[in-house]
């Protein structure tokens, strides 16, 4: 009787909640990890580089994924992960106001970040075995509306609230503290609600007719078979190169939003940057992916390739603008970061296309999963290279412009690494027909 009334909870009592756990410990472990160490007065190159490894778990997320299925299930897996990040935020919320944070404070996000990686493969392989391929396909949208939710809550509302305690408690670390004290409480509160609406299904389950051997063999085998696939080197370095001027821009933006003018920022506060990102920012986001999606369909991937490299960088050129202007006005900044997304989101849209037509064919998964380890690699390494040379820009006196003119030297050093992108679109190869809606 158990089991007959778990099985006809809704999708809708579980998806919701599953996707915004999915998407806030990214954020919070790749996006607010740069607003809170530069505030708190950590360096670029430090702040870049340690930041920078936190992208390794989703790097190597496939070299664990298959052992997920050895023991326990996907349900369990996922409701264990979400305690774990539960007792993460309140050990940061904790750590953060004390001397040693930042060290602390990094090995706690660390295993924050291994937690979700494990959790978005827990999680992605419970949804396709608890719903049938006409519900996973009638719930796509919703699963990916509220993973923007997520991001919208992690790079808006949270940073918003940070500025409030910020202003209330005058005390960044106090702030941050709360917030993360308030992470604790709502990832504790969705793993009780899990327990209780997460449907336990028959075929969720551990592969018990697996052994660790049989399963390291296959794995072995769908490793050779990715790096056979015609064209592999054009396609790694496509996947390495075309996201190259973001990776290192992601590092910096923030701090550059909320430097000193004196420093070469703009002085944003913490709750102008939390409306700038998560509302400006995230709505250009979607429209741009949404029309770049339309795009696509009508003319094909291959088609739409150079238009969408040139709309994920030359935005850049806006930064360059506000680094040699610094503007005091919200209204040209808002501008200029709603470009900058809006043609992210459309440029983006190709990346993540080419990565589904490269994983076609045998073990489509698991080759699928390879591409994404190769995109985060991507915005790993320039990543954590990006402080270290914004600090050495910011120290030569280039261009007659004198020392500490860092941001600006730096945005320029980002538009001319968009060559990158584009020799990497120059060398990919991408069928025609691909993405093209079908004609009758």
């Amino acid at each position: 009787m158990n089991k007959t009334i778990q099985r006809k909870v809704s999708p809708w009592c579980w998806i919701p909640t599953l996707y915004i756990a999915e998407g806030l410990p990214y954020f919070a472990v790749n996006t607010l990890t740069v607003l809170i160490y530069t505030q708190l007065g950590i360096s670029k190159t430090e702040m870049a580089f340690y930041t920078g490894w936190l992208y390794l778990p989703w790097v190597i997320k496939p070299f664990w994924s298959p052992f997920v299925d050895l023991v326990g299930t996907k349900r369990g897996w996922t409701i264990l992960m979400q305690w774990i990040m539960a007792v993460c935020f309140a050990s940061i919320a904790f750590l953060l106001p004390t001397s040693f944070f930042f060290a602390s404070t990094l090995a706690v996000f660390w295993l924050l970040a291994f937690a979700s990686a494990t959790h978005d493969i827990a999680a992605d392989g419970y949804y396709m075995i608890e719903l049938t391929p006409h519900l996973q396909s009638a719930f796509v949208g919703v699963r990916s509306t509220f993973y923007r939710i997520a991001s919208l809550i992690g790079q808006g509302g949270l940073v918003i609230l940070a500025g409030w305690l910020e202003r209330t408690y005058g005390n960044i670390a106090a702030a941050w503290s709360g917030v993360f004290g308030i992470l604790a409480v709502f990832f504790a509160a969705v793993a009780i609600w899990h327990i209780f609406f997460m449907p336990r299904n028959a075929n969720d389950r551990a592969t018990s007719n697996d052994t660790a051997r049989g399963i390291l063999a296959g794995f072995g085998r769908t490793f050779v078979t990715f790096f056979r696939k015609p064209h592999i080197l054009s396609a790694i370095l496509f996947m390495l190169l075309y996201r190259l001027p973001e990776a290192l821009c992601i590092k910096l933006i923030q701090p550059f939003l909320i430097d000193p003018r004196a420093n070469g920022g703009l002085q944003l506060t913490t709750s102008q940057l939390g409306f700038v990102n998560g509302t400006v920012g995230v709505i250009a986001l979607l429209l741009g992916g949404i029309l770049g999606g339309l795009a696509i369909a009508r003319g094909g991937l291959k088609k739409w390739l150079w238009p969408m490299a040139l709309s994920l960088t030359l935005p850049c050129f806006f930064y360059c603008l506000l680094a040699i202007f610094q503007p005091e006005g919200m209204a040209w900044i808002s501008t200029a970061v709603f470009i900058e997304q809006f043609g992210y989101g459309f440029g983006f849209t190709a990346f993540m296309l080419y990565l589904i037509y490269f994983s076609q064919g045998e073990s489509q998964t698991s080759h699928y999963a390879f591409c994404t380890a190769f995109m985060a690699l991507g915005m790993m390494l320039p990543g954590m290279a990006a402080g270290w040379i914004f600090d050495r820009l910011n120290s030569l006196d280039l261009f007659g412009m004198g020392t500490g003119a860092g941001y600006v030297h730096f945005f320029w050093l980002v538009m001319i690494c968009c060559l990158f992108t584009f020799i990497a679109c120059r060398l990919v190869h991408i069928d025609p027909s691909f993405g093209k809606k079908e004609s009758k």
